[in-house]
């Protein structure tokens, strides 16, 4: 056997300076970007995200990749718990048992977006129309949008 020093082994191209062993920094950010060898890493640069609205509840998903997925209770549809929660192959196949095509492979900082406008999404109760509660929703989002764009006076 031969002794490699720390900076050897950091150097190694297999390596990247991100490893779960190599401690604590990556644990402690409060925002983790998803690109941590714990959820992924380079392996996995996108996340999976379930449209809810679209969603019908099957449930296929949740039954095929069960720690990825869950059915939501107040609303029956489905939602993403761990983006890491099963191998990409069983996210995929997940994803190609939906019946309505909801579930989606996005980009982490896209994922970052939808998660937030996912505040205003109103989940209609099943066999209610929900045109209503989406357009309600759309005239939401142009008020936010416009608020943010509008330049303050003092």
């Amino acid at each position: 056997m031969t002794d490699l020093t720390n900076s050897e082994i950091a150097d190694t191209p297999e390596r990247s300076g991100l490893e779960p062993e190599l401690g604590g920094l990556l644990r402690d950010t409060p925002d983790r970007t998803g690109f941590e060898p714990e959820l992924g890493g380079s392996l996995r640069e996108k996340g999976v995200y379930v449209d809810e609205p679209t969603c019908i509840g099957c449930k296929h998903c949740a039954h095929v990749a069960r720690n990825t997925f869950y059915i939501e209770e107040d609303y029956g549809r489905s939602r993403v718990i761990r983006q890491d929660g099963d191998p990409e192959d069983v996210i995929q196949e997940a994803i190609d048992t939906c019946p309505v095509d909801c579930i989606h492979w996005v980009d982490y900082r896209e994922l970052k977006q939808l998660e937030q406008e996912r505040q205003y999404q109103v989940i209609p109760i099943a066999g209610f129309p929900a045109e209503q509660g989406i357009s309600s929703v759309a005239t939401r989002r142009k008020k936010e949008r416009a608020k943010k764009s509008k330049p303050r006076t003092l």
